[in-house]
């Protein structure tokens, strides 16, 4: 259904409490502006349900190459009844505009991982800022966040979710597939954030759903696809994947699907780099298991003559494998789980 958009040029704390029951408010959360003079700002909806309840804040996109998320609650609040919902759906749909408008990851004024900086820094670099923006608004009002993103471009990836757990948050293992289970990922990959884990590199904690999770609020990464791409098939299972914990939360009367009663947990995985450059080829692809000695792909020259087939010394399940066949020495080829285990939800 097409909903009636009322624009505010107020702040967010006031534009949300001043937003009337069944109403859709469109604005933006200042964060500077350009040597030009053009503004940099972070877009936001929010939809007001006719009837009390939660919040429920997703946070469309913090990588600006990352698209199927935004699509996926664009379509989730444009199928809402207000006069059926209760409480509000608060939309970020891009918590990085630099990254969008430069089709890229980071920002190119300061190449910063966004998801890495909260909560951010007022007077820090334009990421910081950003993220100090959207994390005050975001930090007050939401009783749940979903954080939106997909795997780089160059991977076949279905949709799967990412979670941490906080030592002080209260919000356990079991709350967050109670979520998780509405968007039937492929994986439900357990983070490890501690310093020198060695998953992925950089500051963990400093991402939006951990610092969520450390003001008692539930919050999760759902991986919908790959990204530089829009794809409707992600997308549809996104959508489903928001009414289920809507549902879950009160806010609807029923899911869109039953949720998935099971869940396969990883509490390892890693990237494998090739060491050989050239052309990568392979039939694998993700929620596959792949034995141990097992190649993951092969790696022929520019010529034809082969040059590698990279494989593990244990066995491990794909959750992201190289589409983009140009391969470099060091370049990753596959993201693979090490150590999983079927879960009942």
């Amino acid at each position: 259904m097409s909903k009636e958009r009322i624009s505010t040029r107020a702040g967010f704390a006031e534009a949300f409490a001043a937003a009337a029951p069944g109403s859709l408010t469109e604005g933006r959360i200042r964060v500077g502006s350009f040597a030009s003079g053009a503004e940099i700002a972070l877009p936001f909806l929010i939809l007001k349900g006719e009837k009390p309840g939660p919040c429920l804040w997703i946070s469309g996109q913090v990588h600006g190459n990352e698209i199927n998320g935004i699509w996926a609650a664009l379509d989730f609040i444009e199928g809402l009844d207000p006069s059926e919902l209760s409480g509000s759906v608060v939309l970020s749909s891009t918590a990085n505009p630099l990254a969008l408008d430069a089709r890229r990851k980071t920002a190119p004024q300061d190449d910063q991982d966004l998801d890495q900086t909260f909560p951010g820094n007022a007077n820090g670099l334009v990421s910081d800022q950003m993220s100090a923006a959207l994390f005050a608004a975001a930090a007050d009002c939401a009783d749940v966040l979903i954080s939106m993103h997909t795997m780089n471009n160059l991977f076949y990836s279905d949709p799967y979710a990412v979670y941490k757990l906080h030592p002080d948050s209260g919000v356990d293992e079991a709350k967050l597939f109670s979520m998780i289970r509405h968007f039937h990922p492929v994986v439900a990959c357990r983070m490890n954030v501690a310093p020198g884990a060695g998953e992925l590199p950089g500051n963990i904690p400093g991402a939006i759903d951990y610092q969520m999770l450390a003001r008692g609020k539930p919050a999760f990464m759902v991986e919908l696809g790959s990204g530089s791409e829009t794809d409707e098939g992600c997308v549809e299972l996104g959508v489903a994947g928001l009414c289920g914990v809507a549902a879950e939360m009160g806010m609807i009367a029923a899911p869109r699907r039953k949720p998935a009663d099971k869940l396969c947990r990883v509490t390892r995985r890693t990237h494998v780099m090739t060491r050989e450059g050239g052309l990568f080829r392979t039939a694998n692809r993700p929620a596959m298991k792949i034995e141990a000695g097992k190649p993951l792909g092969a790696i022929c020259s520019i010529t034809g003559r082969s040059m590698a087939e990279p494989a593990m010394p244990q066995d491990v399940l794909i959750i992201g494998i190289r589409k983009d066949p140009v391969v470099h020495t060091g370049d990753r080829i596959a993201f693979v789980a090490l150590e999983w285990t079927e879960v009942s939800v």
